[in-house]
């Protein structure tokens, strides 16, 4: 009787594992993406991808150089064009609003959001010269990919993960992530083809993306392409308010000093 009992209740909770591994798999893209609405009154334009309108975030400028901006996964990225502006004087800024957000079409997914990146870049290097691809959180995952595709001039990575496999293997820890992410963005994988100027802006109070996990993407870029600024008092939605952030895109300040001109 006890062993018939024990076998039942084995197999009840094999039941309600696999059945919270079928609801991780399933809704796995609800947790990591947020689509959000455009609220800031920028121009903004229509990359035409065929199975979707993405909408493209501009300041404007018809400048010889530009920067590509991709930004986290609850973030309108409409909101960082004035101040990529400023950051980078001169510059035309695109940022693009993922399938889903701020009006553009479909549904986001790493390998749709990659390939829009990617289709964005050439359109964008087509009219200018000189192109820097900045990444934030979610975005540094698609950044890299395309620098490691694309000629960029320079990359900028703010709160950047290694893995978002390794994240999501910590917070849940009981269950095999690695099987079941379909999005997996392992920027550690891209980045020792980087062979641009990177500079990797880091929170050091980050509850978000672990400051470790920054750093050890900054270890797999080959020698003398990485740089890391560390902001010690920031967290992960506040790291831009601090003073020397600007300055950090632009790279001008890393953790060892001045970047060379």
């Amino acid at each position: 009787m006890l062993r018939k009992s024990l076998a039942i209740a084995a197999a009840l909770i094999a039941t309600i594992y696999l059945a919270i591994c079928g609801l991780l798999y399933w809704s796995q893209r609800a947790y990591l993406y947020y689509p959000v609405p455009r609220h800031a009154e920028v121009p903004s334009f229509v990359l035409k991808r065929g199975d979707a309108d993405v909408v493209v975030s501009t300041n404007g400028i018809d400048g010889p150089r530009a920067v590509l901006y991709f930004g986290g996964n609850a973030e309108d990225v409409s909101q960082v064009v004035a101040p990529l502006g400023r950051a980078f004087p001169g510059r035309s800024v695109y940022a693009m609003h993922y399938r889903g957000y701020g009006g553009s079409d479909g549904t986001p997914s790493e390998q749709a959001l990659v390939a829009d990146a990617k289709r964005l870049f050439a359109q964008v290097a087509a009219e200018h010269r000189g192109i820097v691809l900045v990444g934030r959180s979610l975005g540094s995952g698609i950044a890299i990919q395309v620098a490691a595709a694309h000629p960029a001039e320079r990359l900028v990575l703010v709160t950047p993960y290694d893995s978002i496999v390794e994240l999501a293997a910590d917070r849940f820890r009981l269950f095999p992530v690695a099987l079941l992410l379909q999005d997996k963005y392992e920027s550690g994988r891209y980045a020792p083809r980087i062979r641009v100027p990177t500079t990797l802006i880091v929170a050091t109070r980050d509850q978000v993306i672990p400051m470790a996990s920054s750093l050890r993407l900054a270890g797999r870029f080959a020698p003398g392409i990485a740089r890391v600024v560390e902001f010690p008092e920031a967290g992960h939605n506040d790291v831009s308010s601090f003073p020397g952030y600007a300055e950090a895109l632009a790279g001008s300040r890393t953790k060892g000093g001045l970047l060379p001109p």
